[in-house]
């Protein structure tokens, strides 16, 4: 059965939050829908992944729609990527797979997006694809699936280097690599001090630590300079953004009118949990309630917002303090299409620019070949669910592909396999060292 090689070989969501795919392929359902939207500024690695492995991405999509019983099978690509589109229509052998075409506007591929443009249906507020008959998979797991298949567990990941780097591009690497050695494999930076933002700009992480690793879930790097607007703004504390937020919020409500989850009928309104900051405990749920459906895209902290506030991070706060407080917000309004939603999508050049990265915006190539560090360090949490215990001792010598963590049967969780040819230098709660 396809679910139990994938439990098997490691494959889990390439694209966010590394969700186990072998839950995925065992449910039923009529649409099977491949994410190949890719809408995080400067990040293109997705548009190579389909130019130059086509074959194996469609031949992961039909064997999940077998998987699943999908009758149709819906590929959500840009109609700017047409090197992508044209790999995958020479591609093409399933006549139940068609391509939806889509604009180049944030966030496309927000699964609550794509299964609306992709099927005209809505998915029940907190609800999953599943409830409307899809399964939804980022392209880069639809190839991993196609690997799983022929016995191949997940071993390396696809991304992209840019930003602020001598030589933008997109290729292999072992899980485990650390930000150091991708960085050196661009060329290098090209500023003294920097930060990286990890699989995007509006909804990744920034570190300043190099020797941090590569995951299954790791989408690119993006270096920017020290002291660029984004660094400044991502490196307050939340007591500042708050306190920010709660002198200078005037309800202008551009926050809520710009979210694409607002848009689709969902009741998310940030100006109203903006209210929150300026309460104490006693009042702060009344006004939190409106966070729980935000998807965290960042459209309305990184652009709606015309004073620079941070709605996203108070509803990030908003969603935490209700689930501590055990408290759960259910919409009682149907879920119906806002009918400005056409209107007010943001196009992508225009975020750039109101990012302020419109200078690197460039094509990150396909480099072919796998870089062999010296040594990787692989988590044995890269995924939702439990992490995986240590399967292998310090001293022992492993391959690349061995199983080196395993999740308890019957347990949310993905298998790890070593990523290199080694010897096990260090096992922990946490990872797996190996040295080649």
């Amino acid at each position: 059965m396809l679910s139990e090689k994938l439990r098997e070989y490691g494959v889990v969501g390439a694209g966010g939050a590394g969700f186990p795919t072998y839950v995925k392929a065992e449910s039923q359902v009529e649409f099977m829908i491949a994410n190949g939207a890719e809408c995080e500024p400067l990040i293109h690695k997705d548009a190579e992944l389909m130019k130059h492995f086509a074959p194996g991405i469609l031949e992961g999509m039909t064997s999940m729609m077998e998987s699943t019983g999908a009758q149709k099978g819906k590929f959500g690509i840009k109609t700017k990527n047409a090197e992508s589109l044209e790999a995958l229509q020479h591609s093409l052998k399933n006549e139940r797979i068609e391509f939806v075409m889509l604009g180049d506007f944030y966030p496309s591929g927000d699964e609550y997006e794509l299964v609306y443009t992709a099927t005209g249906r809505l998915i029940p507020a907190a609800g999953i694809p599943l409830q409307v008959g899809c399964v939804v998979n980022n392209v880069e797991t639809l190839y991993n699936v196609d690997l799983a298949q022929r016995g191949i567990p997940v071993t390396e990941k696809f991304l992209s280097v840019t930003g602020a780097v001598k030589d933008a591009k997109s290729f292999w690497v072992p899980v485990g690599t650390t930000f150091r050695e991708l960085i050196a494999r661009a060329g290098g930076a090209t500023v003294d001090d920097y930060g990286i933002f990890i699989s995007g700009l509006m909804m990744g992480t920034l570190t300043f630590d190099l020797d941090d690793v590569v995951t299954k879930t790791t989408g690119g790097l993006i270096l920017l300079p020290r002291d660029h607007y984004l660094i400044t703004r991502k490196t307050r504390s939340t007591e500042e953004m708050a306190h920010i937020g709660k002198s200078a919020c005037d309800q202008c409500s551009y926050c809520t009118e710009f979210c694409p989850r607002y848009l689709l009928g969902y009741e998310v309104m940030p100006h109203k949990v903006m209210r929150s900051l300026g309460f104490t405990l006693t009042g702060g749920d009344i006004w939190n309630q409106w966070s729980e459906l935000c998807c965290a895209c960042g459209l309305c902290t990184l652009y709606a917002c015309p004073e620079d506030l941070y709605p996203k991070e108070a509803c990030d706060s908003g969603k935490h303090d209700r689930k501590a407080a055990g408290l759960k917000f259910i919409q009682q309004a149907p879920v119906e299409v806002h009918p400005m939603k056409e209107y007010r999508r943001v196009p992508l050049s225009q975020l750039r620019r109101r990012l302020q990265v419109e200078d690197y915006e460039r094509e990150t190539p396909f480099e072919e070949g796998v870089w062999q560090p010296s040594t990787v360090r692989v988590k044995l949490k890269q995924h939702a669910g439990q992490a995986a215990a240590a399967a292998v001792a310090e001293g022992k010598k492993v391959k690349k592909g061995q199983l080196i963590g395993r999740v308890e049967e019957g347990k949310l969780g993905a298998n790890i396999h070593a990523s290199i040819d080694g010897k096990v230098r260090a096992v922990t709660a946490d990872y797996i060292e190996i040295v080649a």
